[in-house]
Parts: C-alpha cells; sequence; structure tokens
C-alpha cells in the first residue's frame, strides 16, 4: 500500500461494499438455466476428490483453486436442487456463485 491514508480508504470502502452486500443479501437465490454439457461439467466437479494437502501457493494458484471450488459448489446446486429441461438444467445459484461466474467469464 502507498500509505497509510489510501489503506484506511479502501478499508472505509470494503465497509460501504458489506453493507451493499446486507442489503442485497434478500436476493439470495436466482434461477438460471444452463446448458447440459456446462452442468455436467459442474456435477463431475462436484462428485470429484480432491486428494493431498495444499502446499504454498501463489495469489494466481489460489485464485484458480477458488474458481474450481465456486464451480463445484455449483454442482452440487444442480445435483441436489438443479431440474433438468431437455439439453439444460434450471437451477437456482446463490447470488455469490453468480458473480463468481461472472468474474471468470471476464
Amino acid at each position: 500500500m502507498k500509505d497509510r491514508e489510501q489503506y484506511v480508504r479502501y478499508q472505509q470502502d470494503r465497509t460501504v461494499l458489506a453493507a451493499i452486500g446486507a442489503h442485497l443479501n434478500p436476493i439470495s437465490r436466482i434461477s438460471v438455466r444452463l446448458p447440459r454439457s456446462l452442468a455436467e461439467s459442474a456435477v463431475a466437479a462436484w462428485d470429484r476428490e480432491e486428494l493431498g494437502e495444499i502446499s504454498e501457493e501463489s495469489r494466481e494458484e489460489y485464485d484458480l483453486r477458488d474458481d474450481a471450488a465456486e464451480l463445484a459448489l455449483i454442482g452440487l446446486a444442480i445435483a441436489s436442487r438443479g431440474a433438468w429441461d431437455g439439453d439444460e438444467v434450471i437451477v437456482d445459484l446463490d447470488a455469490v456463485q453468480i458473480a463468481s461466474a461472472l468474474r471468470a467469464a471476464q
């Protein structure tokens, strides 16, 4: 961080962002349609067992693993409450999961 004032500003910004999140919290799930191939890949990520411990990792490796975890949680949602409709699945996803997927698409 360049200076203490900037750090404090960023902390204040995080507080405001968290307050916005608290107001959006009632919007917990949104119904979405996903193609079967993507839905099946997400479920496979949930079903996969990751063995071994996590060693020291770079920020990029952490972010990559975090995205993989978000995909697995989408897979769990599909497996537990998804409704298959032909070549698509309809599933209610948490807003956080949707945000993660949108962020990964950028």
